[in-house]
């Protein structure tokens, strides 16, 4: 489970939300805690409705989900010598819906979906609570996500114009195109880039990519946070191999050589900003697309 820990307030208690293959899960611990805490759960999870529901929820999202064990389990499930505990129903069904953390913030921790089915038993206004303060939390980290995003739009848009000042004043005096046919020289050494960080040149992802191209959107307004930060990074490091009048082929394979060496660093240290913006609210996890 990922060490970072986040945080949200209902009805007075701090209640902690993590991630775990990449979902959130948030603390039952803290849901119910000062108020006999474990015991809270074991009872939630004695219910035979609770047990069913726990089913339900891994057959449709566990595929290693033990299905026997779990008939086993439902059968029990009411009678009074039955007694149900996080680890028992996480070790005889592989269940991937509920986890325990142990450590500073340990304790048990369930995907959203549960977590709000465990508020639903302390009592409906504390379930209406804590979507309202998970959903708020959110929106603040897509407004953070959006507002960085736009930063890097604009830094990428910034050194364009220092890569383009290079290209008219190094390239295009030494070419042999006419006034009229210059912008294919910047097409060219744009699609430099396009090639060494998205494998591809901008005619290329029109033609896979008809409808966007017909709303006038290219390959980088889908580009991630992180291939966008690359991005200007390889327009400042080309407009300074083109003064320097590096050959183009040998130009492009340093910059596919840092392109991805950037990537790599990048992705591995914030996964969120790997991901691909489709709309203002809506991202496209790649790591998970091509698993």
């Amino acid at each position: 489970m990922s060490a970072k820990i986040k945080q949200i307030e209902v009805e007075d208690k701090i209640i902690a939300i993590t991630s775990f293959n990449n979902n959130d899960y948030i603390c039952l611990t803290d849901m119910v805690r000062g108020e006999e805490g474990n015991d809270h759960i074991r009872n939630w999870m004695r219910n035979r409705n609770t047990v069913e529901f726990l089913g339900i929820w891994e057959q449709l999202y566990n595929p290693n989900f033990k299905g026997v064990e779990f008939d086993t389990l439902r059968k029990e499930a009411g009678l009074n010598s039955f007694n149900l505990t996080p680890k028992k129903w996480v070790e005889n069904t592989a269940a991937i819906g509920i986890v325990s953390k142990s450590g500073r913030q340990g304790g048990t921790y369930a995907h959203k979906d549960i977590a709000f089915e465990f508020g639903a038993w302390i009592s409906p206004m504390f379930k209406l609570l804590l979507i309202k303060e998970f959903q708020r939390l959110k929106e603040i980290e897509t407004n953070q996500y959006n507002l960085e995003w736009d930063i890097k739009r604009v830094l990428s848009k910034i050194n364009y114009h220092i890569h383009t000042d290079a290209v008219k004043n190094h390239i295009i005096p030494i070419s042999n195109q006419t006034n009229t046919n210059e912008w294919l020289i910047y097409a060219e050494e744009a699609d430099l880039m396009n090639v060494a960080l998205f494998g591809c040149t901008a005619k290329q992802w029109r033609e896979a990519n008809p409808q966007y191209a017909f709303e006038n959107k290219n390959i980088r307004d889908f580009a991630s946070i992180n291939e966008l930060a690359v991005l200007s990074n390889l327009e400042s490091i080309n407009s300074e191999f083109i003064k320097s009048n590096i050959e183009k082929r040998i130009r492009f394979n340093n910059l596919h050589r840092i392109a991805r060496q950037q990537l790599a660093i990048l992705t591995d240290k914030d996964f969120i900003k790997s991901m691909k913006k489709e709309s203002e609210s809506t991202y496209l996890d790649e790591k998970k697309k091509l698993e």
